[in-house]
């Protein structure tokens, strides 16, 4: 690739030595259609991440190896799952070569806009602590079929999984979601005399 893909906040711009090159791509399909995915991937990967510096890394990481990629696309498809598996891939590569014991850093997602009202600040809050309480394998199912609406075809595409596989998981992790945010709201009731 003749230039490098920068990131700055939503808005994507390239870098790129040659003109002729740059005019050439700026009308380019492929790079609007990777730019109007950039806002779907950078919320997934914050929330795989839960970290901004590193999901903008793989935001970066996905879009390079999408871009490189490109012929192996299928037109006929929707490019967000298509995304969507190379990021997947790519955290789950990324956490096999991290060790165990290392922990990642927790940073507020900015999922809430400045007009909440408190009692909503309150439960996304329990929300972000109960997510994080799920393990990784619920945490991503539930992201994929909430946060992103994809089918259960389509995170079966992502994941790699059998579609019965993908139904229960998702089942069952939004039954201990649903025991989680409980148990955290019976935590929160202070006991009066």
């Amino acid at each position: 690739m003749n230039g490098s893909f920068c990131q700055v906040g939503y808005k994507a711009t390239w870098h790129i030595k040659n003109d002729k090159i740059a005019k050439y791509m700026t009308r380019n399909k492929w790079e609007k259609r990777l730019v109007l995915q950039m806002p779907h991937l950078l919320r997934y990967a914050k929330a795989l991440t839960r970290n901004n510096d590193m999901a903008n890394d793989l935001v970066q990481d996905c879009l390079e190896r999408a871009w490189n990629k490109r012929r192996l696309w299928n037109s006929q498809r929707t490019l967000r799952p298509w995304l969507l598996t190379i990021m997947h891939n790519i955290f789950i590569n990324q956490k096999c070569k991290q060790s165990n014991n290392q922990e990642t850093t927790l940073e507020e997602l900015t999922l809430v806009d400045e007009g909440a009202d408190a009692s909503q600040l309150v439960q996304l809050r329990d929300l972000q602590v109960a997510m994080g309480k799920l393990s990784p394998e619920y945490r991503e199912i539930i992201l994929l079929a909430g946060l992103e609406s994809l089918s259960y075809k389509e995170i079966a595409k992502v994941t790699g999984l059998p579609l019965g596989t993908v139904m229960s998981r998702l089942s069952r992790a939004r039954e201990k979601l649903r025991k989680i945010m409980n148990s955290t709201e019976t935590d929160n009731v202070v006991q009066l005399r």
